[in-house]
């Protein structure tokens, strides 16, 4: 609070010293001027008392001169300390007055404090503003001391020096008042210069993190917890452009989001306003690799958006960042590649097809039993490059086709282990079952059933050194589980998390050469959830794997 009151007056200061100095000594007077003015208008009868004497005639004369002094002469061509004699002179014609109305008017000698302040005031050395201070007043006394008789002496003598120590005391504590405004006044300039030094910081790192902003090439959207957009970049500014309608408001309406053109993937179906990345993430919510298309086809863009919370120290929600990372061309060669799997493996299928078949006509001729082995081999090895271009057409597909219906899963699962009962017995691993029978589902029991297929033969084909392999079920909250356990090799932890990856294979599978795509757990993880379910994978190196299936028991929802 001080120094608030130190600020205002500081600026009162600098707005005085901002007058034309004709004005300022003229301002420093009138002080004087308007209480003799008022004292006349007070007492009349008094002051016509006092103006009857020469003393009263000669110190009104000199007062009026003074003031007259004020307004006509040039100060400004004068030195700062040339006007000093204004106030001096100013305590010559109170000591006159006093001496005109020492009956009428005694209180007369009061009016000296003004021209004290007025010296006080000044840039006079300390020395020489202590000195006319006390001796002013005391010389401007010593004519009505002289003037009273004898007897009235030594009142006089006091009242003359009560006045000059009054007017003393005055010029000591504006000298202090002073001291101590200056002492402050260094203070707030000194901590001006520190913030004048921070807002110059603070500007340079705002044109630093401008620059940068709209050098990256994504786009950034900072909001408020109101919605009101706190920054975006200049790259976000020409996405939204591609995106906008032809009369839109722009980003500062908070519903500028809502007015632009966004579709899902498939860059025909628009983005309901709730799921938008602004929308979501004003929420609350926290996202990553959320695609969206801006602007029409065929010339809209796909970004990969991401958004985190803003929160203040004590956790509240105080807003959100949005980041806007285009990925048009990684979307365009993804769907090439998909393109390219799915036209050669089709052609591939054909000839495998006429293969296969010849083959089986020949096996049924009466061969020599070396031929017919060699031909077996041709045989298994020709439907074994069939079932691998099964699997990268069913890969390619970037969607399941499912058609439900009520499925006895143990059927499924006792199927599934009856296929690859040979498997099992060449490698040396036991089968076992734990699924209560009948188990029923709502589910494709094609799609399930090769599922089932490829969890049961990884689990074979992963066990090398023999050991088991447990398929077991159970129904939960509305809810079946599938679990295909095995004693095999087992997967680390950075193994596991990419495990339904399209063509992963573990280096310890590489280096184990065990035969494979690397397509059979992500076709399985593409059925699971076109039924709306979902698949995880428990495992640890030397200690086997288990995968988990989770699916509705009474299908998937149908706004799935």
């Amino acid at each position: 609070m001080s120094e608030r009151r130190l600020v205002r007056s500081v600026g009162v200061d600098r707005h005085f010293g901002a007058l034309h100095p004709r004005a300022r000594v003229l301002a420093s007077q009138l002080p004087l001027t308007v209480l003799l003015a008022a004292g006349v208008a007070a007492a009349p009868a008094a002051w016509n008392l006092h103006l009857a004497s020469a003393w009263g005639q000669a110190a009104l004369a000199l007062h009026a001169a003074l003031f007259l002094a004020c307004l006509l002469v040039p100060w400004q061509r004068f030195g700062p300390l040339a006007s000093l004699v204004i106030p001096v002179l100013d305590l010559a014609a109170i000591g006159l007055s006093r001496v005109a109305a020492a009956e009428e008017l005694p209180g007369l000698g009061v009016l000296s404090v003004l021209p004290v302040v007025w010296i006080s005031a000044s840039r006079l050395a300390p020395a020489a503003i202590v000195s006319l201070s006390f001796f002013g007043p005391l010389l401007a006394g010593v004519p009505w001391f002289f003037a009273g008789g004898v007897d009235d002496s030594p009142g006089r003598i006091a009242t003359v020096s009560l006045l000059a120590l009054m007017t003393l005391a005055v010029s000591l504590a504006m000298q202090f008042a002073r001291a101590q405004l200056r002492r402050q006044q260094r203070r707030v300039e000194s901590k001006e210069a520190e913030l004048q030094a921070l807002l110059a910081e603070s500007r340079e790192r705002e044109r630093l993190l401008n620059t940068i902003l709209d050098t990256v090439d994504v786009g950034i959207v900072a909001i408020g917890a109101d919605g009101r957009r706190l920054l975006t970049n200049s790259w976000q500014a020409r996405l939204e452009a591609s995106a906008a309608p032809p009369s839109g408001a722009g980003p500062a309406d908070p519903e500028w989001e809502e007015q632009l053109l966004l579709t899902g993937r498939d860059q025909s179906t628009p983005i309901p306003p709730g799921r938008r990345p602004l929308r979501r993430a004003l929420a609350g919510e926290s996202f990553a690799d959320h695609l969206v298309c801006f602007g029409e086809a065929p010339g809209s863009r796909v970004v990969s958006t991401g958004a985190g919370p803003l929160k203040n120290d004590d956790g509240e929600f105080r807003g959100a960042v949005v980041v806007y990372n285009e990925v048009t061309g990684l979307v365009n060669a993804l769907a090439a590649k998909e393109d390219v799997v799915a036209t050669v493996s089709h052609e591939f299928r054909t000839p495998l097809t006429s293969i296969i078949g010849n083959l089986d006509l020949v096996l049924g001729e009466d061969l020599p039993l070396p031929v017919l082995r060699r031909i077996e081999v041709a045989q298994r090895n020709a439907e074994r490059l069939l079932a691998l271009v099964s699997d990268l057409l069913m890969s390619a597909n970037s969607a399941v086709q499912v058609h439900p219906r009520k499925t006895d899963l143990a059927g499924l699962v006792e199927a599934s282990l009856g296929s690859a009962q040979a498997h099992a017995q060449a490698s040396r691993v036991s089968l076992g079952m734990d699924v209560p029978a009948p188990l029923w589902a709502n589910v494709d029991p094609l799609r399930i059933g090769q599922a089932l297929d490829n969890l049961v033969s990884n689990a074979i084909k992963y066990s090398p050194d023999g050991g088991a392999v447990t398929v077991s079920a159970r129904t939960e909250g509305g809810r079946v589980l599938l679990q295909v356990a095995d004693s095999g090799i087992g997967m680390t932890a950075a193994d596991a998390a990419r495990v339904f990856t399209r063509f992963f294979r573990s280096p310890a599978v590489r280096d184990g050469s065990i035969p494979g795509a690397g397509l059979g757990l992500s076709i399985t993880k593409a059925i699971v959830e076109g039924h709306g379910g979902s698949i995880t994978c428990s495992t640890f190196p030397g200690r086997g794997s288990t995968f988990t299936v989770e699916l509705p028991a009474d299908g998937h929802p149908a706004a799935f």
